[in-house]
């Protein structure tokens, strides 16, 4: 079972005020845990620099522009109260967006099993007219309407496991039979959307909330009941993966308590699935996940899953 892992030194360069959460350091505590010599495996590569048409797949041509035109060449540039342009910023958010369709095109062709791109910022807040909660370009919708446009796939499954609900991937895909977006989330919490009746035009959008404490057993009872059942209903021909790990009890901004034996387990559930009906065909996207040892652990067991141990 090949897995592909994509990133790039770029993503170190989307700069931060000291203390956000959303720091380069999150990237070093992925590269740190993926030098391990059972990672030796990996096929490794490099995220190409998307043109920014690729990003109008979800955002409209007028917002990609705006953005591309507020990067700063020095300092930082607000775009609400947690995100922020810095002179990195574009490049590290395109490359975001090329690693993701990279990674669509390697596991479509068949050159790889599955994939994990892990770039920054992340994008499942990035609704189609506003960038927000840290991201900028929504890569993992990005990377379900590629698989469309250019590979021909009929139904793609958008599952989501971050701690915070991703609105951006919400908006993009509430009018889209062709994507199930399928999430798991605490709520009450930011961004406040996501609950269980917000369900899109054609019931293609799944919100299984879960509540601060719930911990791991609530958690894979929820997941496969209430994921699970509509992702194996809905027979996807590719299955791409919000991975956020800030559900992870040493996570500083939620309180649902897992630990990285659940990420593991859920990417073990989330790939039978796929071997049943997508040909084992698997995209695996960073979202967020702000303790650094907490997203080394999460990590660790999210790639162990996806190289098949």
């Amino acid at each position: 079972m090949t897995t592909l892992y994509v990133s790039h030194p770029s993503a170190l360069d989307h700069a931060m005020p000291a203390g956000h959460p959303e720091c380069p350091d999150r990237i070093r505590a992925v590269e740190r845990v993926l030098e391990d010599e059972r990672f030796a495996g990996l096929v490794r590569g490099l995220a190409p620099l998307a043109d920014p048409s690729v990003a109008t797949l979800v955002h409209p041509v007028p917002y990609v522009q705006a953005l591309i035109e507020a990067a700063p060449r020095e300092g930082f540039v607000q775009i609400d109260g947690d995100t922020l342009l810095s002179p990195g910023t574009i490049e590290a958010a395109l490359r975001g967006v090329g690693g993701a369709v990279h990674a669509v095109d390697a596991v479509m062709k068949g050159e790889c099993r599955n994939a994990f791109v892990a770039m920054r910022p992340p994008g499942h807040h990035a609704e189609r007219m506003q960038a927000m909660g840290f991201c900028v370009f929504n890569h993992a919708a990005i990377a379900a309407r590629h698989a469309r446009e250019t590979h021909g796939a009929t139904r793609v499954a958008l599952v989501d496991w971050d701690v915070h609900h991703g609105n951006g991937s919400q908006d993009i895909f509430w009018d889209d039979a062709s994507v199930l977006y399928a999430s798991t989330h605490e709520m009450p919490l930011y961004p406040g959307t996501g609950a269980a009746s917000e369900r899109g035009n054609h019931d293609t959008i799944v919100n299984v909330p879960l509540r601060a404490g719930d911990g791991s057993e609530r958690f894979r009872e929820v997941f496969e009941a209430g994921i699970l059942r509509r992702l194996e209903a809905f027979a996807p021909d590719l299955i791409v993966i919000s991975a956020g790990f800030d559900a992870h009890r040493l996570d500083p901004l939620a309180h649902i308590q897992l630990d990285e034996a659940d990420f593991g387990w859920a990417t073990r559930r989330v790939m039978e699935v796929a071997e049943k009906h997508a040909g084992g065909r698997v995209v695996s996207v960073l979202e967020g996940g702000y303790s650094l040892k907490g997203l080394g652990l999460s990590v660790s067991a999210h790639m162990d899953a996806l190289m098949g141990r």
